[in-house]
């Protein structure tokens, strides 16, 4: 009988041992971390009563809406919590980790989303074809491309089916050609760019270009693709005019919409900000010089706080400076007095955009030596740096340099 009491209580760890089993993995945990995870797990089943997913994901939406990563996270989180396959949640939690810098997250979670339904949704495949390079980036955005394509002819034939007049383009959540377009803009601006070394990089840039312009004629970042691309194949005149119907599609919108109070919904059509600065680099090598000053003005009163736009408005001065310079000696007179103001005007411009240019570039930490030393060698040129509050005033009030309209309440009009 003792034995068999002995063996009892020996029993008894082993059962102890076990016990955890249901807590598998807080041995290695704090008590705050334990104590984190319980609440999770209480506060998703309490998520689970109270809201049904499409009622998070509503809240999820309106938080994005507002620009409230942080609280559109959470509500999105218990939406998978509830529900852990949901496309929607997926992707939105993806763009959601993308917008607040949390970059491997994001790629985890639309991986997630690619394994959970390859062949519905094209936007996970558009984000890793972002985050990728080279080849594999290619390969996500073709395959994006197909799931686009599926659903472009499901639409048809349920459009056709119904007997209804709607375009797809009506409901902003259904993919369009243009979709399309601007998936095939991004595979052919990787053939120019990262896999531009590559054997037939060249053909395969123009072909998906082409193929870009098929879905979507009118699409100016399709168009200026082709201007860059005929740019590095030193055929200057065919992409200028490529480029200028580029920007014909939106800058005057553009303008129009920042010259009146009311505000209009110019975003459509208007190119992403780093392609705008191509379209800057662009016009300026056309020698479009005030329609590169329109663009420049444009990205500044968007973003003041990127030194390329600065160094890019300096340098479209000095260059319209030295042109009128060029001018004047070529038909052998006198400077007028007009003359001598403008490129007075031009210089201070110049000096004034090329200053902030500098401060930005210390004050950012960049890293672009070439573009430093190119803004000091202008500068020198130039009379040096504007001193004080001097280049602060004058990106303020001494210009619109040479833009094609300016305001009749502002300073004395300049001629060109």
């Amino acid at each position: 009988m003792g034995g068999q009491a002995k063996n009892k209580k020996k029993s008894k760890p082993k059962r102890k041992d076990n016990r955890p089993s249901r807590d598998e993995g807080f041995a290695c945990l704090s008590p705050q971390e334990r104590m984190k995870v319980r609440m999770h797990e209480k506060a998703k089943k309490k998520s689970a009563e109270k809201y049904s997913v499409q009622q998070l994901l509503e809240r999820t939406e309106e938080y994005m809406d507002s620009f409230d990563f942080e609280m559109a996270s959470l509500f999105c989180q218990r939406a998978l919590d509830v529900e852990p396959t949901n496309l929607q949640a997926l992707d939105m939690l993806g763009h959601i980790c993308s917008e607040l810098g949390d970059t491997q997250k994001a790629k985890a979670v639309f991986l997630r989303a690619v394994e959970t339904s390859p062949d519905v949704g094209h936007s996970k495949y558009m984000y890793l074809g972002q985050i990728h390079t080279g080849q594999e980036a290619v390969d996500y955005y073709t395959r994006g491309i197909q799931v686009l394509l599926s659903a472009l002819d499901k639409q048809e034939t349920t459009t056709a089916q119904a007997g209804a007049a709607a375009s797809p383009g009506q409901d902003p959540d259904l993919p369009t050609p243009k979709d399309v377009s601007i998936a095939y803009c991004s595979i052919a601006e990787i053939y120019l760019t990262d896999l531009c070394m590559e054997e037939g990089a060249g053909d395969k840039c123009r072909e998906y270009i082409e193929r870009a312009l098929q879905y979507h004629h009118d699409n100016p970042e399709a168009l200026q693709l082709m201007a860059s691309y005929l740019f590095s194949t030193e055929r200057n005149q065919e992409g200028k005019e490529y480029l200028l119907k580029s920007v014909g599609l939106w800058l005057p919108a553009q303008k129009q919409s920042a010259a009146s109070l009311v505000e209009e919904d110019t975003q459509n059509e208007t190119p992403p900000y780093e392609a705008r600065i191509t379209t800057a680099k662009l016009l300026i090598e056309s020698q479009e010089y005030e329609m590169a000053v329109d663009v420049l003005e444009g990205l500044l009163e968007e973003d003041d706080e990127v030194v390329q736009v600065w160094y890019l408005s300096g340098w479209v001065c000095y260059l319209q400076w030295e042109k009128a310079k060029e001018q004047q000696e070529r038909e052998g007179r006198d400077v007028t007095k007009e003359e001598t103001e403008e490129w007075k005007a031009l210089t201070e411009a110049a000096r004034s955009y090329l200053t902030n240019a500098k401060k930005l570039y210390s004050k950012l930490r960049c890293d672009d030596q070439p573009m430093l030393e190119h803004v000091e060698q202008l500068l020198g040129e130039l009379g040096g740096e504007m001193e004080g509050e001097e280049g602060d005033q004058g990106l303020d009030e001494d210009y619109e340099p040479c833009s094609d309209e300016e305001e009749d309440d502002a300073e004395a009009p300049m001629e060109h």
